[in-house]
C-alpha cells in the first residue's frame, strides 16, 4: 500500500468499502451526482487493481470488484503518512496543531485520554 490514492481513486474505494463487492454498474450507481462516465470509473478501477487496492473475479463477460485493502488499513496508513510527512512523525504535534486550530476541544482531549488509558 505504498502508492497513495488520488481523490477520484479514494472516492471509488469509498463506494467499494461500502458495497463490499460490486460490478461496474453498481459502482457508478453508488457514485454521487453528477455520475462519472463508465469509462472513467473503469479506468480508475483498473488503476486500483494495478496498485493492489482492488481484486476482481470474472463472471462471464463482466467483472465483480472487491476491496483488497480494508478501509481501516488504508485509514491507518494514510494517517501515519500524514503525521510523518507534515508533523515529523509526532502525534503530539498533530494534537497540538488541532488544538491551536480549535478543531479539537477539551472534551475531545479527555475522551482521547480515556481511550489511551483503556489501551494500557
Amino acid at each position: 500500500m505504498s502508492k497513495p490514492l488520488t481523490k477520484a481513486e479514494e472516492q471509488v474505494m469509498q463506494v467499494l468499502w461500502k458495497l463490499e463487492s460490486a460490478y461496474l454498474k453498481d459502482v457508478i450507481d453508488a457514485m454521487p451526482d453528477p455520475k462519472p462516465h463508465s469509462n472513467t470509473i473503469a479506468t480508475i478501477i483498473k488503476i486500483l487493481i494495478d496498485k493492489g487496492y482492488i481484486t476482481h473475479e470474472v463472471h462471464g463477460r463482466v467483472h465483480c470488484y472487491a476491496p483488497a485493502v480494508s478501509k481501516e488499513e488504508y485509514s491507518s496508513s494514510s494517517i501515519k503518512n500524514l503525521v510523518e510527512g507534515y508533523f515529523e512523525g509526532s502525534f503530539s504535534d498533530v494534537v497540538s496543531f488541532m488544538v491551536k486550530q480549535q478543531d479539537l476541544k477539551v472534551a475531545d482531549l479527555e475522551l482521547l485520554l480515556q481511550q489511551i488509558k483503556k489501551k494500557k
